[in-house]
This record gives structure tokens, C-alpha cells and sequence, in this order.
């Protein structure tokens, strides 16, 4: 998985609720086990059981992600699940430097018989799962907001959306079609609605 695949999928475990308000996959302890239980491969976890610190530092460092999400996608306005409480940048250019930094890492070269040479990234001393997790995710972020994806980075404005999106093509406004639908409808109500007065 890429990188900004990465940092987005943490960005959107914030979505809409689909009843008009935002839900949180990382609200409890289990739902971080399952994400992260979804996304092993990249992380670099074995067996994580999510605790309450876990979460916790998740959840700081997805809040650092948002924010500086939210400085990427401008002039344009961040999602509105943000707006109102975006940390400030140089916090969160903190929480993600810290994260990234709390696991120093090597490369190291695998290449078995009759297979192409494959280069991991490993912890260089001993790390908790918890440290490598965070230390995963906020490179993950620190990749992508480096990266040439950053200027792809999109805030969802359709009604009730909160999610953040890479724009595939020119013309694409909304993070997917159902969103563009809502959008529609809602101008559409508008209009009726200013002809009406």
C-alpha cells in the first residue's frame, strides 16, 4: 500500500454516520484492533490488541494527520469535521515528527532463492507494538504530505461529508459519486427553494 493510501485510510476512520453526523472507527480500543488488524501488512504490527493508550496516541496523531491535511488541501476549506477544531500546525508538525521518530529503523535486504531481492524497513532497537504502529503511521503521513500525491489532496464538501479524497481526474469535486449526488440534490433544493421566496 502507498503511502497516501496509508495516511488517508487513518484520516478517514472520521466519516459521516450516514444519519447527518460523524462516526469514528477508532472510538473504542477494538475498533483500532480491527483497523489495524485491516492494514497489518503495511504497519509492520504482529497480533496487536489495542489498549486505551493505544487509541489514545492514534487518535492524537490522526488529529495531527487531519490538521495538516487541512493546511494541504488550502485555499480551499478543510472538512468540515475539522473546522472548528483543527490544531495548530506547528503542534501538529510536532505530534508527527515526534511519532515518526519515536522508532529508529534500518533496512535490511531479503532475497531468497529464486525470488527478486525485497528490502524491509525494521525497528533498530526494541520497540513496543504501540511505537511501531504510531512510528508507521506518521511516516506513512510524512511520506505523503512530502510527496507529489499532497497537491491531489482534496476536502469533501458534499452535504454531511467529512472525508478527505486524492482528485483522480480534472473535473472530480467530490470524494465519490454518492457525495456528487447529495451535492446535486441539495442545489437543486436550493434553487427551488430561492425561486420559492
Amino acid at each position: 500500500m502507498a503511502a497516501s493510501d496509508l495516511a488517508l485510510d487513518l484520516a478517514l476512520t472520521i466519516r459521516h454516520d450516514g444519519h447527518g453526523g460523524v462516526a469514528d472507527d477508532l472510538a473504542a480500543p477494538d475498533g483500532l484492533t480491527r483497523w489495524v488488524h485491516d492494514h497489518a501488512a503495511d504497519l509492520g504490527v504482529d497480533a496487536f490488541a489495542a489498549d486505551q493508550d493505544a487509541l489514545d496516541a492514534v487518535r492524537e496523531l490522526r488529529a495531527a494527520v487531519r490538521a495538516l491535511f487541512a493546511r494541504a488541501v488550502r485555499p480551499g476549506e478543510p472538512s468540515p469535521a475539522d473546522a472548528r477544531r483543527l490544531l495548530p500546525v506547528e503542534e501538529a508538525l510536532t505530534r508527527l515528527n515526534s511519532a515518526a521518530a519515536a522508532v529508529p529503523t534500518v533496512q535490511q535486504l531479503t532475497w531468497a532463492q529464486d525470488e527478486d531481492p525485497a528490502s524491509h524497513t525494521l525497528p533498530s532497537a526494541p520497540a513496543t507494538q504501540q511505537q511501531i504502529l504510531t512510528a508507521a503511521l506518521a511516516r506513512a503521513a510524512v511520506a505523503f504530505l512530502a510527496g507529489p500525491d499532497r497537491t491531489r489532496l482534496r476536502a469533501c464538501h458534499a452535504p454531511r461529508c467529512v472525508r478527505y479524497f486524492l482528485k483522480e481526474h480534472p473535473r472530480q469535486e467530490w470524494c465519490k459519486p454518492s457525495c456528487g449526488n447529495r451535492a446535486r440534490v441539495a442545489r437543486h433544493h436550493e434553487r427551488h427553494r430561492a425561486e420559492s421566496a
